[in-house]
């Protein structure tokens, strides 16, 4: 496809690296071809409306942009959660601020791991569990996402996701989503979302 808006990221890690979590075969299929669908439904997307825009053709502008939003937000949730996830353990250590910022607003980590988790597990069909950072009451939210694009808190920094749609883990779990999420909590990159975290307070300056 010429004109390429949007490119599927390349993974920070080997497709094993991430066992025996999250195997080879549920890696590579979930990346290279869910991953890649959202960047070329993205990008196909574009493509129409700046041929509608060309031509002077109308489009029904609600559908569009539906299907749009869907599309590209699919593609950032994706692209951060696999910066979230290491094979290296010193990098699945909490410490430092982010060990500091969530006891502070979860009182324990125990508490947030259980909201997290519940925040996963309750999702409605598809969709995300997220770690959110609000500048306005310098505070850690969750945030429960359905399918990629509702229930989002617009512009809040995103720190942490998981993926809770069946693409991503029925392979390896089947049906068990609480056997994936308790998995995730091994493979969480804490230096990454610590670094989210860092970025947006900087930002406040």
């Amino acid at each position: 496809m010429e004109n390429k808006f949007y490119t599927l990221p390349d993974l920070p890690y080997g497709y094993k690296d991430l066992e025996p979590y999250m195997s080879e075969e549920q890696l590579k299929l979930h990346h290279d071809k869910h991953h890649l669908a959202y960047v070329n439904g993205a990008n196909a997307i574009l493509e129409k409306l700046e041929k509608s825009r060309k031509d002077g053709v109308d489009i029904d502008m609600k559908s569009f942009l539906k299907e749009l939003s869907f599309h590209i937000s699919g593609h950032i949730l994706h692209s951060l959660f696999w910066k979230n996830m290491d094979k290296a353990m010193e990098n699945n250590r909490i410490e430092g601020s982010i060990k500091e910022a969530i006891e502070k607003n979860f009182n324990s980590f125990e508490r947030f791991k259980k909201e997290f988790s519940q925040a996963a597990v309750s999702v409605e069909g598809s969709g995300w569990a997220v770690l959110v950072y609000d500048k306005k009451v310098d505070r850690l939210m969750l945030m429960q996402v359905e399918k990629h694009n509702l229930n989002i808190f617009a512009t809040l920094d995103i720190l942490l996701v998981l993926d809770v749609w069946e693409h991503s883990y029925y392979l390896d779990y089947k049906n068990d989503r609480v056997k994936f999420i308790e998995a995730f909590f091994n493979i969480i990159n804490w230096e990454e979302v610590s670094s989210r975290l860092k970025k947006a307070k900087q930002s406040l300056n």
